[in-house]
């Protein structure tokens, strides 16, 4: 049965072309914008607009409607992308996925326009993406970010739901205990690590419920990718296996030690072991009867320091590619360029078309440079924009916007793609617009791009809004240096010197923050004329709290300057102006859904609404792991000497009263009486607040209102 859907889903794309409003367009089109939709656009799906295999898609009019043409099913999706966009003036984001169009007048293109695509692959998508963002979406919230994917013209998705699945089969078969099974895979928030070879068993055991909710998850997920001409990037075979591997099977295996100071990593079988073959296609078995087949398959051996003492690499990527190949003949092996990988072991030895190399940080540290273009393999672009899943505003947008065109230049033939590997989503979607418009736009198109950009964003031209966006930017959205997200010293375990939030971060502003001040104020110019619409509203509230935010840097050095010099009345004057700003930021943020807690914590509950049979128990569990990778992240010698606590840090109301503003009081008051909280009892608190489930209700109010009222409350009138 499975294997015939998987087969129905890939002949019901086939039979798209050259159809004319192909039934799985149609559908797209009503969820996007309401029942009818479909009926107000006219859609084809045409081949022959392809010039030399480049998705190309066309915008004109037909019969009195707009008339949108695709080459492929990816590039008419992306046409339906920027009519919307350019024509219709909606855009829609993470905090508006779908809208009603229905008094939205559908503009009837009078001249046509062609477009064609400069990046055979538009990937998306990082690991741990799906534990910081997509870790407990529902089956509608996926249902969202597939169309979302389409309309961006995402053609090269990631997909990772339902690989738990495979694994508790194919162990289950190899002879393992439920128990085994249990302290090897991960549970529904860390699953991220686990699939990166990191860890094992944390966040778990999963009940059987789990396994099931996730198979029919998995199978819903691929068939809507490939129904709207995705091709899904399957987890693949790279060697590796329990830990306790030697000890069940008898196979010789290299330790792969610990990580961030706790956490055993799964072992790494020698591809010299004779049983490799038999285990690398018992695992494809399992993999294509669960999630079916594909031409991609994503391989990470040695991620984040693995050990390789003692393994001839030549040797283990041959191994890995051949095992991959016999499984899927033709197929090609998607390697994150991270850290030490790819090596040069693989590029050496692995065949040129048969890898496909994701630079993640061209726009932050391109090592498709010191690569040299990675030795003639093709590789595809990548902005690692968010880390961690991290509230706050960041971006490269000058990198952005010529760095792609520069490698298309630079390695013609080897750059094949654009991606986005971010840690954690929802933020800053400025950028994922720019950045899947950029290989269907010409270079010198960008310098305009703001003013229809910001037409879009909220369905009329606004110099005020085009100027906002012009200094954010130039600011806060344009950090000089390679460093990750600009960490809040609000989030930080409470300090009078905090020059970091987690282990690899920093505090360190690189903008000026009276140019983030300068965008709020002419933003607020047009509280009026877009009250009420979601695009603004949410924009408004994330400037105005990065204000508030960025002050906070600045007053804790004045804190901590009033402590050192004994000046005991302007300590505790400023503290209460940082707890005061901390309780606005909460109220501010409890406005707008994004921003919530609650949001993120009862779509965790939420999940076990899918499947019958679960309990309150289950809803705990499901909370628990939601709330303490937020906080904790790990048992505590992973959290203290592994540095992982705070990695994952959220400006969200409810957590900014009942977990950072709480922990600072404390903090300050501990102060005042000449005590010190240490760091065991900084992780017993935490620790408690992970196993708390309630959180502290605030009064609905207007987000723009509120907005206003706490910028000028701050900053005075400009």
């Amino acid at each position: 049965m499975k294997k015939f859907l998987f087969v129905f889903m890939a002949a019901f794309a086939l039979a798209a072309f050259g159809q004319k409003n192909p039934v799985q367009i149609s559908a797209l089109l009503d969820r996007i914008g309401g029942e009818g939709t479909s009926s107000r656009i006219e859609t084809r799906v045409k081949n022959s607009l392809s010039n030399e295999g480049k998705d190309v898609f066309e915008i004109s009019s037909r019969k009195g409607k707009p008339y949108i043409q695709g080459s492929s099913l990816s590039a008419l999706t992306a046409g339906i992308g920027w009519y919307l966009n350019h024509y219709a003036h909606v855009n829609l984001s993470w905090n508006q996925l779908t809208t009603d169009l229905s008094a939205v007048t559908l503009p009837v293109p009078k001249e046509k326009e062609r477009r064609e695509c400069s990046a055979d692959y538009r990937y998306y998508l990082n690991y741990c993406t799906y534990s910081y963002s997509m870790a407990f979406w529902t089956k509608e919230r996926w249902e969202q970010e597939i169309d979302w994917m389409a309309i961006h013209g995402i053609n090269l998705p990631l997909a990772l739901v339902g690989t738990d699945v495979v694994w508790n089969n194919m162990l289950t078969e190899m002879g393992y205990s439920r128990t085994d099974v249990d302290k090897f895979v991960a549970g529904p928030g860390f699953q991220a690590w686990w699939l990166m070879n990191n860890l094992e068993g944390w966040g778990g055991p999963n009940p059987d419920w789990w396994y099931e909710r996730q198979e029919h998850l998995c199978q819903f997920i691929l068939g809507r990718m490939r129904e709207l001409g995705m091709d899904p990037v399957l987890p693949g075979y790279s060697g590796i296996l329990p830990s306790n591997a030697t000890e069940k099977m008898g196979v010789k295996v290299i330790d792969q030690g610990y990580w961030c100071s706790g956490f055993r990593r799964p072992s790494f079988l020698l591809p010299t072991d004779e049983r490799y073959a038999e285990i690398a296609q018992l695992y494809y078995k399992h993999l294509a009867q669960v999630m079916g087949k594909s031409k991609y398959y994503s391989m990470d051996p040695f991620h984040e320091g693995g050990r390789t003492k003692g393994i001839d690499l030549k040797m283990a990527f041959h191994t890995i590619y051949q095992e991959m190949q016999k499984h899927s003949p033709g197929a090609v092996w998607v390697m994150q360029s991270w850290g030490d990988n790819p090596r040069q072991e693989a590029l050496d030895t692995l065949e040129k078309g048969g890898l496909l190399v994701l630079d993640l940080y061209s726009e932050g540290l391109a090592k498709w440079v010191e690569k040299k273009g990675y030795s003639g393999h093709d590789f595809v672009w990548c902005m690692l924009h968010n880390f961690g899943g991290k509230t706050g505003m960041h971006g490269r947008f000058d990198t952005m916007q010529t760095g792609y065109y520069n490698a298309l230049e630079q390695y013609p033939n080897g750059t094949k793609g654009i991606g986005a590997i971010p840690e954690g989503l929802e933020t800053s979607p400025i950028l994922y617009d720019l950045l899947f418009e950029l290989p269907w736009m010409k270079r010198e198109e960008g310098k305009d791009w703001m003013q229809r950009y910001t037409e879009a964003r909220y369905g009329a031209k606004s110099e005020a809004m085009e100027k906002g966006w012009d200094v954010l930017a130039k600011s806060v959205l344009n950090c000089p240096q390679p460093m990750q997200d600009v960490e809040a010293v609000i989030c930080a375990r409470p300090a009078l010197n905090v020059t970091r939030v987690s282990g690899w971060g920093t505090t360190k502003i690189y903008h000026d923050i009276r140019k983030v001040r300068e965008a709020a104020a002419l933003m607020l110019k047009e509280k009026h004329r877009f009250k009420g619409h979601p695009n603004y509203e949410y924009d408004i509230t994330d400037v105005v709290r990065q204000t508030l935010t960025d002050s906070t840097y600045y007053l804790l050095k004045d804190i901590a300057t009033s402590h050192k010099n004994k000046d005991m009345e302007a300590f505790k004057k400023q503290y209460a102006v940082f707890l005061e700003i901390l309780g606005d930021l909460n109220r501010l943020l409890s406005q707008v859904e994004p921003f919530k807690l609650e949001t993120w914590t009862q779509s965790a509950r939420n999940v076990c609404n899918e499947v019958q049979g679960t309990t309150e128990e289950d809803r705990d569990w499901m909370e628990w792991n939601a709330r303490t990778l937020v906080s904790v992240w790990g048992p505590e010698q992973c959290a203290e000497r592994g540095r992982l606590h705070d990695y994952s840090s959220r400006q969200w109301g409810g957590m900014l009263n009942d977990f950072y503003r709480a922990r600072w009081e404390m903090f300050f008051k501990a102060l005042e009486e000449g005590k010190n909280i240490t760091s065991p009892e900084w992780f017993k608190w935490e620790d408690q607040w992970s196993r708390s489930k309630t959180i502290t209700n605030v009064s609905k109010e207007s987000p723009i209102s509120v907005a206003e009222e706490l910028f000028y409350k701050y900053f005075k009138q400009q």
